[in-house]
């Protein structure tokens, strides 16, 4: 029992000795500064973006042409299509072309009716979590394509969404060598706010079980900043916005 209350008075006492440390080093600045030192956390009396950044908003077009600038800026594709027809006809005219032997796309109506099986025949093509008896996340890895529907893009930041369940694993966004993104157009907004704004109404009970923001290929760059495409997620990234 003597041991142990020795520690603790010992633990005390480091503690004391380190903010003592702590408070010197502070200080420190401060006179070198010329200002006492904070002692309070500064106010805050605003929360969340100002009034005027709430209100920015462009119009669809431009929306569009500035989504796809800053997509296109970091390596991405973009393509305008006017139908899911032209998404699938598209799709199978890549796959032809690269050769993809492979697409896995997520377990979603709108993509059931894109038909991927009649359109490319050639390829095997896999929905996620269709079988249980399936190790997905290895599936996904052997993908030549995924296909996914974004559930959002913001045109500021160029800056697609894609959210995750047990039908729309993550893995087919992040593991094939080529995505396949569809935006349908309605879902393209200004703001990347306008979109996380869905995530404070919906509260916690609601969040999703991931949050994807895709801002083009996958790039990484070593120490001495020497790029590398493609290394940790698909090299090759198509936005296709529909409608």
């Amino acid at each position: 029992m003597d041991t142990v209350r020795a520690h603790q008075e010992w633990l005390i006492e480091m503690e004391a000795e380190s903010r003592s440390k702590q408070t010197r080093f502070i200080n420190g600045i401060s006179a070198k500064l010329r200002r006492p030192m904070v002692t309070e956390p500064p106010r805050h009396p605003y929360r969340g973006a100002p009034d005027f950044w709430n209100a920015y908003e462009w119009g669809e077009q431009e929306r569009i042409e500035r989504f796809t600038s800053n997509f296109k800026s970091v390596g991405g594709h973009v393509e305008r299509l006017a139908s899911m027809s032209d998404v699938q006809r598209f799709i199978a005219d890549k796959a032809k072309e690269l050769g993809a032997k492979y697409v896995i796309r997520q377990n979603q109506p709108e993509l059931d009716d894109l038909d991927l099986e009649g359109a490319i025949p050639e390829a095997r093509i896999s929905v996620w979590n269709s079988d249980p008896e399936q190790y997905w996340k290895a599936r996904a890895a052997e993908a030549d394509f995924g296909v996914v529907m974004a559930d959002y893009a913001a045109a500021y930041t160029g800056s697609i969404t894609v959210l995750s369940s047990k039908d729309k694993g993550r893995s087919v966004s992040l593991l094939p060598t080529v995505l396949m993104a569809i935006i349908p157009v309605e879902r393209l907004v200004t703001r990347l706010g306008e979109i996380m704004v869905h995530f404070d109404e919906g509260g916690r009970e609601s969040l999703p079980a991931g949050i994807h923001f895709i801002s083009g290929p996958s790039r990484s760059a070593d120490i001495e900043n020497d790029l590398t495409i493609g290394v940790h997620g698909p090299g090759v990234v198509y936005a296709l916005i529909v409608g």
